[in-house]
């Protein structure tokens, strides 16, 4: 919700703080107090067009700032998705909306709630110029505009317009609806299609450089295959060709090697005198002929292991002895790894580079491959795929229908308290037909929310049928229905001008409904009745002062203050009659009794 909202040098509102309740918020005061400054200071935080002329008189810039406090939830599901913007003023991409798509696209731009709270501000120079900031970070305006979109909605006789798009109408409609699993059961069988469309597309407008690409895949991979190389063959051939190389130094030293140690492994007339195995089984048989016990039996145990251990070497290396392989072989294996080095030259550095990229080529060349058979194959996956498309768009269909009907009737009816007897709003979800290929992102429904103002005038959509009152009205009826139906918003509604053309027990009404929203939502009301400011939980008048003797160049200056108790009292009742006489006074009070829920 909106904690704060302060401003500077905003038009006549020199320096302002406002802090709305967590239910509903009435701002009111004189015509022409300067009340429209509170909607320019939240359109400029959430990244509105700046405008220098807005800026007050004398001062060299206007500043405005806007703190969110964020539920827990919210805040802890920072980083379960990321944003996805595609245009079309929806979520379903990452599956978050409100406040947690708030805080997941701050994220997005490197800013994350500080104890609970987004700080968006804003400046704007005399001279023209604007910067926006988030959580102390310069960002695009952009940026301002996504989050603030998420955490606030402006029902004025400008924003309120949004809603004539058909992206915000399906929106709206599928947040009645509730047809989050349908959607994302829809979207997921919508991905898989055009992955499928965009793979056949580049199958079917490949040039020759594409065809040529897949011929070098293909005889790449043939000749790799031909090759049969092996992790680590090349190695193992290099380390066997060396020991043929040096195969004539490898059996002098194995062999004199052997001699020293064990003359029988070796020609006995070659061995140069005793090798040493015999001489330490010399060693141990004197140890042993000691008849005196203790360390002579000790150190015959001993020699006796270290035997062993040479007895361990000499087999070893006996096994080298005539293992280095002819020259036939040695051609061989020169042969086989200039075959490998080829290789690795070509799609390397090493053997297992090679078979990767082949296993690589080997899928990207399915999708070179734009032989009549690989198409027809890929078409009859595509219709299977749009067939699955196509029968989750009808079942979300089905829920649309159902939700649209009941959201029609029901704001239908609540039209009807709103000093708005005939109005009637009609949902219109209208399959696309089958034959025009029908899917989209969203499914194969046009939705179309068209708006009766009056008994007897014709079917118009929403935008071009009503006058702003009327639409702030059919709106906050919109967010009511919403509001029953799917309960609490996590947003902040702000309503202007919804009380144009209202008075008596409409407005008493107006300001009950209101009240009934603030209970889910937290509800800003620009207002000039008193019947529906009674209802508020907090209220702040606008009042417009004359500037001082000293200060004469400034112009008006605007002023805003939160009233209680007997100060709200006079307030209530200066909007009732234009007076405070007693008999104002006490109907203000009867008023204020009165308007609870």
């Amino acid at each position: 919700m909106l904690e704060e909202l302060d401003i500077r040098n905003l038009g006549p509102i020199r320096e302002a703080t406002i802090a709305p309740a967590a239910g509903m918020t009435a701002i009111t005061g004189e015509t022409g107090a300067g009340k429209s400054m509170l909607l320019s200071a939240i359109r400029l935080v959430s990244g509105g067009a700046a405008e220098s002329s807005r800026v007050s008189a004398g001062a060299d810039e206007a500043w405005a700032q806007a703190i969110f406090a964020l539920a827990d939830d919210a805040v802890t599901s920072e980083h379960s998705g990321d944003t996805d913007d595609t245009g079309d003023a929806d979520d379903s991409d990452s599956g978050l909306t409100g406040a947690a798509a708030a805080v997941a696209k701050a994220h997005d731009a490197g800013v994350d709630p500080e104890d609970g709270e987004l700080f968006l501000s804003r400046t704007v120079r005399a001279s023209g110029r604007s910067r926006a900031v988030l959580g102390g970070k310069s960002v695009p305006r952009s940026v301002l505009g996504a989050i603030a979109g998420e955490l606030v909605t402006i029902h004025g006789q400008t924003d309120q317009l949004k809603i004539a798009a058909a992206a915000r109408q399906r929106e709206f409609l599928d947040r009645v609806a509730g047809d989050e699993a349908e959607l994302a059961a829809y979207r997921k069988a919508w991905d898989a299609l055009a992955a499928m469309d965009e793979r056949l597309e580049r199958l079917r407008s490949q040039e020759s450089s594409a065809r040529q690409q897949a011929d070098y895949l293909r005889e790449s991979i043939d000749r790799i295959n031909r090759t049969d190389p092996q992790p680590g063959e090349d190695e193992e051939l290099k380390a066997r060709r060396e020991r043929i190389e040096n195969a004539a130094d490898i059996a002098q030293g194995v062999g004199s090697a052997l001699g020293a140690l064990d003359a029988s492994q070796v020609d006995v007339d070659a061995a140069d005198g005793a090798s040493a195995v015999e001489l330490i089984n010399h060693a141990v048989t004197s140890l042993r002929a000691i008849r005196v016990g203790g360390t002579f039996a000790e150190q015959a145990d001993r020699l006796e292991s270290i035997n062993a251990d040479l007895g361990d070497v000499v087999f070893a290396l006996s096994q080298e002895l005539g293992d280095e392989g002819s020259v036939e072989d040695l051609d061989q294996i020169n042969g086989r790894i200039h075959e490998l080095g080829d290789l690795t030259r070509r799609w390397g550095p090493t053997l297992a580079d090679v078979l990767a990229w082949r296993d690589k080529a080997a899928f990207d060349l399915e999708d070179l491959d734009a032989s009549p058979e690989k198409v027809a194959e890929l078409e009859s996956e595509r219709q299977t795929l749009y067939d699955a498309a196509l029968a989750a768009a009808d079942v979300l269909s089905a829920a649309r229908v159902a939700a649209a009907a009941d959201l029609g009737a029901r704001v239908t009816e609540e039209l009807g308290s709103l000093a708005m007897l005939g109005a009637s709003l009609e949902v219109r979800v209208t399959p696309r037909d089958k034959a025009d290929d029908p899917l989209g992102p969203y499914g194969r429904d046009d939705i179309a929310f068209l708006f009766t103002p009056f008994e007897g005038s014709p079917q118009l959509p929403m935008g071009k049928s009503a006058s702003g009152g009327e639409l702030s009205r059919l709106m906050l009826a919109l967010e009511l229905v919403a509001a029953d139906t799917r309960g609490g918003a996590d947003q902040t509604f702000i309503f202007d001008e919804v009380d144009a053309g209202v008075g008596g027990k409409a407005a008493v009404e107006l300001g009950k409904r209101l009240a009934r929203l603030a209970r889910s939502a937290q509800v800003i009301v620009v207002t000039h009745l008193a019947q529906v400011a009674s209802w508020a939980d907090a209220q702040f008048v606008v009042t417009k002062e004359p500037p001082d003797a000293d200060d004469d160049d400034l112009g008006v200056v605007t002023t805003i203050a939160e009233v209680n108790g007997e100060t709200r009292v006079h307030e209530i009742a200066r909007m009732l009659s234009g007076s405070e006489s007693e008999a104002s006074l006490d109907h203000a009070r009867e008023l204020l009794k009165e308007s609870v829920l």
